[in-house]
């Protein structure tokens, strides 16, 4: 399940950009705001499937039926020749796949606990298998040089498609059963809000969207920043430049390692020391970007990818398994989908919107000034860590793993 779910987004999440770029013939707002829509889509789907996932349908039943509405809209994409166009499709797209992500976890969560499985210690060797998907759907359709065309999309489909059948045939996982009589806002999922009130989660729900934001500028514009090498005649016919997208997989395969090592980190530094952690790791991402090149800088290209598994994990995964921990058990769906909402839903809306400007602001007579661009993006972090240190006052205890407040 979890090896198919990213690999439907890895057909075509790091090469739409440049698709869009070369094919379409978009502009750097046009690919943000695209990317963007994963963000608007994640304001509320993915909270709204988790509500009815927690409450009247079987989990795995409404990932299902997810995977085979997204399987159609991949099918459209591929025909379709205009950007604008392109917005609309992908947003529908993006409506139905968002929530699966956090499905993904919920139904994963249930079965391990089911079967008496430790979440924590358990679920990061089953979640490098959905890393090695994306990373087996980034080198097939680079492989075959789909990266430039509308195959990616008919791959993705069909795998959703299959994801779709398999999903009806996972063991049930059916809604939480409570005796209680429940109010209005709850019977609506809104009691997942109540997260807010306490302010240790408040705090990283905010950060959360943060760093959601730096997460959607490298998925919009890794690719495309690969591509513009080939208009320098001395890089054309580099290895970055001809397979940009077996390149950025060093990226997933990062992923792969450092997924392992989340139990260790959380249970010895806390999660303010992980998601600081990130932090630096996504300074350092955009940082060796903007002094990367195909040629001598290929050092420094290969570095932002191993350093993006830091970034990426102990972010979005460590979040995950802390707001599992923190949420109580009637709205844990719920809660995966207000994180995806935070991450996925404003970060990536605001990341995808923000980066567009700052990439066409640094963009002369169609030439992108990417040094610039990546050195942007790295201040961004730089600020973010900064900040974070100070707001995020906790401490965590080595011995009961537990996360405690600050004096």
């Amino acid at each position: 399940m979890n090896f198919l779910e990213f690999f439907i987004w890895g057909s075509w999440l790091i090469s739409l950009g440049g698709y869009m770029f070369s094919v379409l013939h978009a502009t750097g707002s046009q690919i943000g705001a695209t990317y963007g829509t994963m963000g608007i889509a994640s304001l509320f789907m993915p909270a709204l499937m988790g509500i009815i996932a927690d409450r009247w349908v079987n989990a795995e039943k409404v990932l299902g039926a997810c995977h085979l509405a997204g399987a159609m809209l991949l099918f459209w994409a591929s025909r379709v020749g205009d950007p604008n166009m392109m917005y609309w499709v992908m947003f529908f797209n993006a409506m139905v796949f968002m929530p699966t992500i956090a499905l993904n976890n919920t139904v994963s969560y249930i079965i391990l606990e089911n079967k008496g499985f430790n979440i924590v210690k358990d679920f990061p060797p089953i979640r490098v298998w959905g890393t090695v998907g994306f990373i087996c759907a980034m080198w097939l359709v680079d492989i075959f040089n789909w990266t430039q065309t509308p195959i990616q999309f008919l791959v993705s489909g069909a795998a959703s498609l299959v994801m779709s059948i398999y999903c009806f045939t996972m063991p049930a996982c059916v809604p939480a059963k409570s005796k209680k009589s429940t109010s209005w806002a709850s019977s609506f999922g809104l009691d997942a809000l109540v997260l807010f009130k306490n302010r240790k989660m408040a705090i990283f729900f905010f950060f959360s969207m943060l760093l959601g934001a730096a997460l959607q500028i490298t998925n919009a514009f890794g690719k495309p920043f690969l591509d513009d090498f080939g208009l320098i005649e001395k890089y054309k016919d580099s290895f970055a430049v001809l397979h940009p997208n077996i390149l950025i997989s060093i990226s997933q395969i990062s992923e792969t390692l450092f997924i392992l090592t989340i139990p260790f980190f959380l249970r010895r530094f806390g999660i303010k020391r992980v998601m600081l952690l990130s932090i630096i790791a996504w300074f350092f991402r955009f940082g060796l970007f903007g002094i990367g090149d195909p040629g001598g800088g290929l050092i420094f290209l290969v570095m932002s990818m191993i350093i993006y598994g830091m970034a990426f994990d102990f972010f979005n995964i460590s979040g995950s398994l802390f707001v599992e921990r923190e949420a109580d058990i009637s709205i844990r769906a719920s809660a995966q989908g207000l994180f995806m909402l935070m991450t996925n839903g404003l970060g990536a809306f605001f990341g995808g919107l923000l980066s567009g400007w700052v990439v066409d602001w640094f963009t002369t007579d169609g030439v992108k000034d990417w040094s610039s661009i990546w050195f942007t993006f790295a201040a961004y972090a730089l600020v973010l860590g900064v900040v974070f240190q100070f707001a995020f006052r906790y401490n965590h205890d080595i011995v009961k793993g537990k996360e405690t407040e600050m004096a």
